[in-house]
């Protein structure tokens, strides 16, 4: 039966979503390494440390498209500092020169007016390092911005001049090391030819093209966006996670391959699993791995995740600076769904006391506080109890409702299909009230042509595009189910 068929009249309900979930799971075999936008920071390095890999061209002439008429690149504030760094360094090194001035000009004025830096993975070894290239290369003065000082990026280089080796969670962003990351000890590329799954570690490590594995690796990663290249790839593990486990929360009518079910586990360690290869085991992505598996009827022991248990909390991954609420709250998740009451009552409230005054959640893994607030009430809704979790869910629910858009969309910086999607979710949450005014935000959703801006964080920021959709299509199907 088809949406048409049960959606009442007056409605406007785009045709057959069943077509649509079938063609996001096929995606998701046909592109194994990810659906990932293309990002300026990762881009800019490979052009900069790798002007050899194919298509060269085309990520100077991405590069030149994605500058802002300012000059920068990147989102508002302080996210613009890391892209615009790398694309103003690339450009100085690369070409051309009238686009790098503009960049130089655009970070005279942001540097010393950056109050802070978002909290994006090794921003405080990535912008020292740019910084140092940059004024070294054009002679400039560029001063770091405000809580950033070169000391740990000084204390990390001389740590690894002395032939120490690379900790697996520094081979995401080896690039900061220099000239040294080539000679780095003990890194080999895994998987498919990467280090640290980023094309910028990779070309770091390579310096030149030398070990086919890795040189190949870069190639591929070019090729998939016709130059350019992502933050992260592959991210098998974790884009498979988060769609599954999405649209079985959402209760999508679906049938999980078996060769997507297994695939989440075929990398599994003591320490559970990684987002993709050559990155360090998590307990997020380890989190939703369990969550998944117990929505599709796989259920295996979180047990697992103890060694990330930090005593109030969990911690991403050891030695976090720092904590995630949205890790917490995919740990949550994974306690919920084995039947772990103690873990779960006991995360339950560390999140009720994260929440905002306005009600919101804020998070250090993507840019919108609609997403932190989507997975804690998806966690507390579905398996916390007791008033203070009802209290908390209640005013998440409030604060959505309040800033909703006139179209019916939601969003940080504008409205989006992504953000949205979160908002339905904790609208008709368990215990979020419902909202029956939902029409335009249908209306909003169903149209396909919204585009994904990034908002995700790793180094600069990034839209993984399967994972969003999933979010879509499991919004629409809780509307529909809502309105029945």
């Amino acid at each position: 039966m088809s949406v048409d068929e049960v959606a009442p009249a007056g409605h406007y309900v785009a045709p057959g979503p069943e077509h649509e979930v079938l063609d996001l799971l096929e995606g998701l075999a046909k592109e194994p390494w990810g659906q990932v936008s293309a990002s300026v920071y990762e881009t800019a390095r490979v052009a900069s440390l790798a002007p050899w890999v194919p298509g060269q061209a085309e990520r100077l002439r991405f590069l030149l498209c994605a500058q802002r008429p300012d000059g920068g690149w990147g989102p508002p504030g302080g996210y613009a500092v890391v892209p615009t760094l790398s694309a103003t360094e690339a450009l100085l090194t690369a070409g051309p020169r009238p686009a790098a001035e503009r960049g130089l000009r655009f970070l005279r004025r942001l540097l010393p007016a950056a109050s802070s830096i978002p909290d994006t993975p090794a921003a405080d070894l990535i912008v020292p390092a740019l910084v140092e290239r940059i004024n070294e290369r054009a002679g400039e003065a560029l001063p770091l911005p405000a809580g950033i000082d070169g000391r740990r990026l000084s204390a990390v280089r001389q740590y690894f001049r002395s032939g120490a080796e690379v900790p697996e969670k520094l081979l995401h962003a080896l690039e900061v090391l220099g000239e040294s990351a080539r000679d780095a000890a003990g890194v080999r590329p895994v998987g498919p030819g990467a280090v640290g799954a980023s094309p910028a570690a990779t070309a770091a490590w390579l310096g030149a093209p030398r070990a086919p594995a890795a040189v190949t690796y870069l190639g591929a990663a070019a090729r998939r966006h016709g130059g350019p290249v992502p933050c992260a790839t592959p991210i098998t593990v974790f884009e498979r996670a988060w769609v599954l486990g999405g649209l079985a929360r959402a209760g999508v009518p679906f049938a999980a391959p078996a060769g997507l079910v297994a695939s989440l586990t075929a990398d599994w360690g003591p320490s559970g699993t990684a987002a993709g290869p050559g990155l360090p085991a998590d307990a997020d992505t380890t989190a939703v791995v369990l969550f998944a598996l117990g929505e599709l009827g796989h259920p295996a022991d979180p047990d697992v995740l103890q060694q990330y248990d930090v005593g109030e909390s969990f911690c991403t991954w050891p030695g976090e600076d720092g904590s995630s609420v949205t890790t917490n709250a995919h740990v949550l998740d994974a306690y919920g769904v084995s039947g772990r009451r103690d873990v779960v009552d006991r995360l339950a409230r560390w999140l009720c006391g994260q929440q905002r005054d306005d009600g919101s959640w804020h998070d250090r893994w993507h840019s919108s506080p609609y997403y932190a607030t989507a997975c804690c009430v998806l966690a507390l809704a579905r398996f916390g109890r007791g008033p203070e979790v009802t209290a908390a869910i209640a005013r998440a629910a409030e604060w959505v409702a309040a800033t909703r858009r006139h179209d019916g969309s939601w969003g940080r910086w504008g409205g989006t299909a992504e953000e949205t999607a979160y908002a339905v979710h904790v609208l008709l949450a368990p215990g979020a009230g419902g909202w029956p005014g939902l029409g335009a935000t249908e209306r909003y959703l169903a149209e396909r042509r919204h585009t994904d801006p990034p908002l995700w964080h790793d180094k600069d920021l990034y839209a993984p595009h399967a994972i969003i959709r999933a979010a879509v299509l499991a919004a629409r199907r809780l509307m529909l189910r809502n309105r029945n």
